[in-house]
């Protein structure tokens, strides 16, 4: 539908509260609004869940759209001129009350408000949501309608009239290597004791929350539910009546029992671990592949696939998205480099085609197997979880045998991660060596269906090997964020290389890390589909070209001495 007839349809919609207009599933349907120019031109204003707001393009006054803008489709609220924007959220929410010293706005749409887009709308950036809270304790982060949220001059953004200037995220620790920023987080605790145990004592910096700058940074936890309880466990622990309410200087007191290995106290176990790789880590000689990497073997990994979208959130799925980076870091090292490229999964009927637009989850997925086996899901008792690394292994073997240099082996398999929505940007997880298992043997009835499982289905790893396993890794890790930075491409904050993962009250490593013969074996989370902006980049095809050229500049980089 085009045209005169779309604006149409658009304009009956108005005549229910909330426009029937459907997004993606799941999500609520987009609130639609008529406004009026000062020059007496009617426009529609669209709100969309977790998007934000935009404005029909078509007669808008040049004075409202921002320099270099163009007056088409539908405009997003960042592309308005300050004038713009401030008409736009008078008009959607005409019962706000604009003070001198702070906005009150009135919860109007509760369906498609969200903390985060009161911050995007108001403070400038959405990841400003932590503030926002801060700043109305008494309310809850599910909005309500006619609650009534304090927006202070000192959040409020410029363009506004405000004294804000978007979200600081940075930190002195951010330009260090990995080794050197843990040993700098390291140097912000003490340790004491009272009745309850020993604890870890740290104190919150400016512009710091308890969940990111604590429980993601000191603990191994990232998913929004553990994270969550642990920080109102850390806040009891702390005498913290509201996690929300906290000024910078506060002391915190994380238990030991939370805190992950390089940040135990001296004379432990986990920091003698801890202390032992960062050794190996820098007497590991990198190993030179010359610049169009003849004789490195690489196999790419897309996880999840055709019954396992795998994680959602923000109308982005795991998938299909990681599956295109894939194809075009695939793509790249083919066309520009003589490494032997394999990749583990297909899509029937894509291949190893790249896509600039991805509508919906594709329905098949095939582990690359003689023959090829149907995925069959991501739980640890799927088939095709460890048909994955099985079929690397079985091409790590084939180089070997061919006098194949085996320290230049790679494996790389891409994720998207759905972490606590303060997260943003990518992660690399290595193979811890501590749980790494000295041999594992896939059982028969799943390995003996093809022909990989038959030849290489057992696994067996010395001590060494184990911790130049981990060690290389860690080094490819460094290398792979430093070229995403270089591109502009956000990187996890605090600890972005990590080598275990900490869900449902356990510690574990990715299988097809933790049974893979790879000399470096990454495995890369792209983003966090729970953060807008990590999800709106993956969306963007020109972003996901931009990731996988990052990532085959990093293969170059690591294999250059």
């Amino acid at each position: 539908m085009g045209g005169l007839g779309a604006r149409a349809a658009l304009l009956v919609a108005l005549l229910c509260p909330v426009a029937l207009v459907a997004l993606a599933p799941q999500e609520p349907t987009p609130v639609l609004a008529q406004a009026t120019t000062p020059e007496g031109r009617t426009l529609l204003l669209r709100l969309q869940f977790r998007k934000g707001l935009s404005v029909e393009g078509k007669a808008l006054p040049k004075a409202f759209l921002a320099k270099g803008a163009e007056p088409a489709g539908w405009i997003p609220f960042e592309l308005l001129s300050p004038e713009g924007k401030r008409w736009a959220l008078a008009a959607l929410f005409p019962d706000d009350q604009w003070r001198s010293d702070e906005v009150r706005h009135r919860v109007r749409y509760p369906e498609v408000e969200s903390v985060w887009t009161l911050a995007a709308l108001f403070a400038g950036h959405g990841q400003n949501y932590d503030r926002l809270m801060t700043e109305n304790p008494d309310l809850p982060e599910k909005l309500r309608e006619g609650d009534r949220w304090r927006i202070p001059r000192s959040l409020l953004s410029q363009d506004l009239g405000g004294q804000g200037r978007g979200p600081d995220r940075s930190q002195p620790e951010d330009g260090l290597d990995d080794e050197a920023r843990v040993a700098a987080y390291r140097a912000l605790l003490s340790f004491s004791e009272d009745s309850h145990g020993r604890f870890a004592v740290y104190r919150l910096r400016k512009g710091e929350a308890l969940y990111s700058s604590v429980v993601i940074r000191y603990t191994d936890r990232v998913d929004p539910k553990g994270v969550n309880e642990l920080a109102e466990q850390i806040a009891a622990r702390s005498g913290i009546a509201d996690v929300r309410s906290i000024q910078p200087g506060q002391l915190i007191r994380i238990p030991l029992t939370f805190l992950s290995g390089p940040f135990q106290p001296e004379g432990s176990s986990e920091l003698a671990e801890e202390r032992v790789i960062r050794a190996e880590v820098r007497r590991t000689a990198r190993v030179e592949g010359g610049p169009k990497l003849k004789g490195i073997r690489i196999v790419l990994d897309a996880g999840h696939g055709g019954v396992d979208p795998g994680a959602r959130a923000n109308g982005v799925w795991e998938s299909d998205f990681v599956y295109d980076i894939s194809m075009r870091v695939r793509r790249i090292l083919e066309q520009d480099t003589e490494a032997a490229v394999s990749s583990t999964i297909r899509y029937p009927g894509l291949g190893f085609r790249t896509r600039d637009e991805i509508r919906i989850p594709s329905r098949q997925a095939e582990i690359l197997t003689t023959p090829p086996f149907q995925v069959d899901g991501e739980s640890p008792s799927a088939v095709s979880v460890h048909l994955r690394w099985v079929l690397a292994n079985d091409f790590f073997a084939t180089f070997r045998k061919a006098k194949g240099d085996a320290q230049k082996t790679l494996f790389l398999s891409f994720h998207a991660d759905s972490l606590h929505p303060s997260a943003r940007g990518s992660m690399a997880y290595v193979p811890g060596a501590a749980l790494v298992p000295s041999t594992f043997a896939l059982g028969g009835a799943s390995a003996g269906r093809v022909a990989e499982g038959r030849r290489s289905a057992r696994v067996a790893f010395t001590s060494r090997e184990k911790l130049e396993g981990e060690a290389r890794s860690r080094q490819f890790s460094e290398v792979l964020l430093a070229s995403l930075q270089r591109e502009g491409i956000p990187v996890h904050a605090n600890r972005p290389i990590r080598n275990v993962i900490l869900r449902t009250g356990g510690k574990w490593v990715p299988a097809v890390l933790r049974y893979s013969t790879g000399a470096t074996k990454v495995l890369v989370e792209v983003a966090n589909l729970t953060n807008e902006d990590d999800a709106a980049n993956l969306r963007d095809p020109d972003f996901r070209e931009r990731y996988a050229a990052a990532v085959v500049a990093a293969v170059r980089a690591y294999y250059r001495k």
